[in-house]
């Protein structure tokens, strides 16, 4: 048996959502061979609800870059960030002029005067629904994994130092950065599924195209990058398969026996 792990945005579907319907059946035909299947995502588990990704069919999910682990449906390990650092973080991300997205097991949190005309933010309305919550409105009562911020217009470095004792920063461009607790990322979440299960890390593979898949393509005992990655993705990568669109996960697991 091995466990797979699968990033979400570039690598099980488009910007766009689309899923090709290799990756659909290569999944399904992992886990009929005895494998199990993980999402491992940056998302918090809030903004994983589409029915037809999930729809798949997982074993468990890791999401908020490693913060909260679940398995057959229920939650094997969640670390929520205490009510005092999370209102010392949101002082101090808007102090420098950063705008917060701050991601929950249940709720994202985020103000819309903040976004004005964000097609991203418009995106997480559409499909959060009721389940996007105001910061200003839930003071202090947020349910926070991880956060993401808007930092274009901030004080990036000043920002950085003032938080460095409590987050990890995950730059994806001038504009966007995640924030994640010391000691989680992608890759701790694979350890800690690995020890939950009693399984060996070398037994794991990892499919990812980003930055943010850095530490789970090295933490598996095999890592994918897809071919529509990016380049540091493939160098960090022990294998590169074909773009998502040209069945590149289909043509991995075949490449290495699992399917």
């Amino acid at each position: 048996m091995k466990i797979l792990f699968f990033d979400i945005d570039g690598t099980i579907w488009d910007e766009k959502n689309n899923i090709p319907e290799s990756t659909i059946k290569s999944i399904r035909a992992a886990r009929e061979n005895g494998h199990l299947c993980f999402l491992n995502s940056g998302r918090s588990r809030a903004f994983i609800r589409h029915e037809g990704l999930l729809g798949i069919g997982f074993d468990g999910i890791v999401s908020a870059c490693g913060t909260m682990i679940e398995l057959n449906d229920k939650i094997v390990f969640k670390n929520l960030i205490d009510r005092d650092l999370c209102i010392l973080t949101v002082e101090t991300v808007r102090k420098y002029g950063f705008k917060p997205i701050l991601e929950g097991p249940e709720h994202l949190y985020l103000d819309e005067y903040e976004f004005p005309d964000d097609k991203y933010t418009a995106k997480i309305k559409h499909e959060l629904g009721e389940d996007l919550w105001s910061i200003d409105e839930n003071w202090g009562n947020w349910e926070m994994l991880k956060l993401s911020c808007d930092s274009g217009s901030g004080q990036r470095e000043e920002c950085f130092e003032a938080l460095s004792p409590y987050y990890d920063y995950m730059i994806h461009n001038e504009s966007v950065v995640e924030m994640i607790p010391k000691g989680f990322n992608k890759g701790t979440g694979i350890e800690k599924v690995c020890e939950l299960l009693n399984a060996d890390i070398s037994d794991t593979f990892s499919f990812g195209d980003s930055v943010n898949d850095l530490d789970m393509l090295s933490a598996a005992g095999i890592g994918v990058a897809m071919g529509n990655g990016t380049d540091v993705a493939k160098e960090t990568a022990d294998h590169v398969t074909a773009e998502l669109h040209d069945d590149g996960i289909e043509k991995a697991m075949k490449f290495y026996g699992l399917i």
